[in-house]
């Protein structure tokens, strides 16, 4: 790990699902003096976000409203930032909001990185290739054709594309998280991993329900999502901070795991036979629902070796059911 000395890393979206896994990471590794950039309100009848901060250690949190201002005359203190704070609620349907938050921010933050040569880390989506109909590649050739099924990924492609038209894709490193699950997403509700919504059911009922399939090319529950653990994504993010890699990058499991897969994974965990039910797909999900995704990870392995290798989806869903969700932990 490149170590940064005196200087500040800024983490943003630091109290959320992932950024508070990677806060976990950075102090694994020694780093602590990190400054948080979050919104640490929570909507109601969910779990509070700042928990996710309890037991870590860092300078400072800035809301994020408030860090545009704290910043000027910081530059010099700054070793790294890692953009990773967003709304990412693929259902919201305010448009001007994801532009504000997702894609301007981005930019203003991307600006002040690139004029003061800061290491910029940030997080895009797999959000960005839509129905995957063009395959699932980070070559930066295919950005222009890539054709988001939803607003979310919408939001995150055009900060790709700018970065791209700007001819600056050369000077970061964006990550294209695919289907992340783990430790420390409680606060996320209906967003949350499905992994979460499975374990009551399985607990109480010895049952889970999963989507039909629309299409004739896949049988039920065996629409596939590259599903990747949190502290996997943790760990490759962090690494990007100790080279110099540039580009865009798939951070994923590269193997396409099927629904029936998962669910048997969280069955097995608590020892339960599997027995799995099959429900309609709810209308607002219809004509955005990705079938298939599995991320090429080539480019992300040659940048980071034996740090892009995943926890095989078994042993990650046993350490996360066992270790966090049963024991309604944190990491």
């Amino acid at each position: 790990m490149k170590l940064y000395g005196d200087k500040v890393i800024i983490v943003t979206g630091g109290a959320g699902f992932i950024g508070s896994c990677v806060v976990r990471e950075l102090n694994n590794l020694g780093l602590w003096r990190i400054v948080i950039v979050d919104n640490l309100n929570t909507p109601p009848g969910v779990d509070e976000k700042w928990k996710n901060l309890v037991g870590k250690r860092f300078v400072d949190v800035l809301h994020k409203d408030r860090f545009f201002d704290w910043l000027p005359g910081k530059a010099a203190d700054i070793g790294a930032i890692i953009h990773l704070g967003a709304c990412s609620n693929t259902l919201e349907t305010d448009a001007n909001y994801l532009l504000e938050n997702n894609y301007r921010y981005s930019v203003r933050l991307a600006e002040f990185a690139l004029l003061n040569n800061v290491r910029f880390v940030y997080a895009s989506s797999a959000s960005t290739y839509g129905d995957g109909e063009l395959g699932f590649s980070d070559a930066h050739d295919l950005l222009e054709e890539l054709r988001p099924l939803n607003m979310y990924g919408y939001s995150k492609h055009l900060f790709d594309l700018w970065l791209q038209r700007q001819g600056v894709l050369n000077q970061v490193a964006g990550l294209k998280y695919f289907n992340v699950y783990g430790p420390n997403e409680y606060h996320k509700g209906r967003m949350s991993s499905a992994i979460v919504k499975m374990l009551p059911d399985v607990l109480q009922k010895g049952s889970v329900q999963l989507f039909k399939s629309d299409r004739a090319d896949f049988a039920d529950g065996e629409q596939k999502r590259d599903f990747v653990y949190a502290k996997d994504v943790a760990r490759m993010t962090c690494a990007f901070l100790s080279n110099t890699a540039t580009g865009i990058f798939n951070v994923g499991g590269g193997e396409a795991i099927s629904w029936n897969r998962l669910a048997k994974a969280v069955f097995s965990a608590v020892n339960k036979p599997a027995r799995i039910e099959y429900i309609d797909m709810p209308q607002d999900l219809k004509g955005k629902y990705q079938y298939f995704t599995e991320g090429h990870m080539a480019k992300t392995k040659k940048a980071l070796g034996a740090q892009a290798e995943p926890t095989v989806i078994e042993a990650a869903v046993a350490d996360y059911v066992q270790n966090f969700l049963l024991k309604d932990d944190r990491w």
